[in-house]
């Protein structure tokens, strides 16, 4: 069975401890490799690799740090289908899924900030008795990167590009669920010639890796995507050490329909917004608000719409919903199932768990769920499921969506359907969201800012924003 190995100081070692924890297939269910279970050890030894490179990488000249990102962008290109593969493998999400979004949106990332870095301008002020200000961004240091499952590859580039590309080396910690990938990248950072220590991967989980990060003395900057308790904890351990921090967290989005819609084409991305990797992307609508005179319509298409998706094998080009990330994850969602029902909610469609046959009889599959009934401001309406679950809610006034959507701990994004321009406006004005899409979904331009609001988390990540995030300001006053 293949053992992963960490990347640290430019090579491929085994965990200090000779430890190892499971790898598993989500749609067959059982282990098919192993992954370092790192402790306190390896993540000192990659730090002191990361300290020592960032002497030379933090001054190397900007257009060298663009070529090495550039030349990773075009290796995970070569390598489309070998990832796709492994992603899908590993995550359970169709493959077709992460060779049409995951790794091309990788491979995007090491490319926009390649590119970025090179146009991140200071900032020069004159004064009137003669002094002149200009301002420096200087990497921070060493940079901690903790990404989640559900989007591996994907996420694991969106925090570490940009720390490369700004000057600072990184320790980063894949999700020990969703590994493999990030394994695949360590490879191609060696073939690439990245320079020994400025990236170093530290597999293994939460309480022994992730934790020893987040409170490590010298690692001034923690960038984390996650669930929002998770987020929090990091929070109580890195604020009193004055740490520059990036939390992007939970979500339950709201996907409000008005009856003047475009309704085919809000019918056709409300399914994908729906059900989409399963359900499990921290952008999906989970709460879907329609307006009391499209309420049966939406409802019966909807439901006609999403009874075509069936969960299959995620390695075939046909499907379109695979497995649940883990086992633990697959109870979770049905637990909140079964709550919806007790807190009164009617299953419209699925609400169960899906058996395939063969070697994916063991495989973690869940109908796509469709739930109404339920008030606003139940438990199943208010926390996170993460999964291919959605509950349906009518109602007649702005105001009255409003005080729905608003009303959950969450602030990550928003959906709005609607061809009145004015309202489109004002409802995205009052809408507590990091991001509002109307009349669309997931179209994501990577020089915009992305973050959420309440409980979704702090910061922003994307375009220059992010840049910034990996520098300190300094500004620099010289009377003349």
């Amino acid at each position: 069975m293949e053992k992963l190995q960490n990347y640290i100081n430019g090579a491929l070692q085994a965990p200090i401890a000779g430890a190892y924890l499971d790898n598993y297939n989500p749609a067959t269910g059982k282990v098919y490799s192993l992954i370092p279970d790192s402790d306190a050890q390896d993540v000192e030894m990659a730090y002191q690799a990361a300290q020592q490179a960032f002497h030379t990488w933090s001054v190397t000249p900007k257009e060298e740090r663009s070529k090495y990102l550039m030349k990773i962008a075009d290796l995970i290109d070569q390598n489309l289908e070998r990832f796709a593969r492994a992603e899908s493998k590993d995550n359970g999400k169709p493959v077709q899924l992460a060779r049409v979004v995951d790794i091309p949106r990788a491979a995007a990332n090491f490319r926009f900030y390649a590119t970025g870095i090179l146009h991140l301008a200071d900032e020069a002020h004159a004064m009137e008795n003669n002094a002149i200000n200009y301002s420096l961004h200087q990497p921070v240091g060493v940079a901690g990167c903790i990404s989640p499952w559900n989007l591996p590859l994907y996420l694991f580039t969106w925090k570490i590009a940009p720390a490369l590309a700004a000057g600072c080396t990184v320790v980063a910690k894949p999700s020990e669920i969703t590994p493999y990938t990030a394994y695949l990248l360590s490879e191609l950072c060696i073939e690439a010639g990245l320079p020994k220590g400025v990236l170093n991967i530290v597999h293994g989980n939460g309480p022994k890796v992730g934790a020893v990060i987040t409170a490590h003395p010298h690692i001034p900057v923690i960038s984390f995507t996650g669930g929002t308790q998770t987020g929090a904890s990091i929070a109580r351990v890195a604020a009193p050490m004055f740490k520059k921090l990036s939390l992007e967290l939970g979500g339950k989005n709201p996907n409000i329909i008005f009856a003047d819609c475009d309704f085919e084409q809000m019918l056709k991305t409300t399914i994908h917004s729906s059900f989409s990797n399963q359900g499990e992307i921290c952008l999906c609508g989970s709460r879907i608000f329609i307006e009391r005179p499209l309420y049966e319509k939406f409802k019966t298409a909807f439901i006609a719409k999403a009874s075509e998706l069936h969960p299959g094998d995620p390695q075939d080009e046909a499907t379109r919903l695979g497995a649940i990330a883990s086992k633990q994850h697959k109870e979770k969602i049905l637990s909140y199932i079964k709550l919806a029902q007790q807190e009164g909610g009617t299953v419209l469609l699925g609400g169960k768990e899906v058996q395939l046959q063969g070697e994916l009889a063991q495989g973690y599959y869940i109908a796509p769920t469709i739930i109404e009934g339920l008030p606003y401001n139940c438990r199943t309406n208010q926390e996170e499921i993460f999964g291919p679950v959605v509950t349906l809610t009518p109602f007649d006034s702005e105001d009255e969506v409003l005080k729905y959507a608003n009303s959950t701990q969450y602030g990550l994004a928003a959906i709005l359907w609607t061809q009145n321009l004015t309202r489109a406006h004002r409802v995205a004005n009052k809408v507590e969201s990091g991001i509002v899409w109307i009349n669309c979904w997931l179209l994501r331009d990577l020089r915009t800012p992305f973050g959420g609001m309440k409980g979704s988390g702090m910061g922003r990540e994307g375009g220059f924003e992010a840049l910034r995030f990996f520098t300190e300001a300094k500004n620099v006053c010289i009377k003349l």
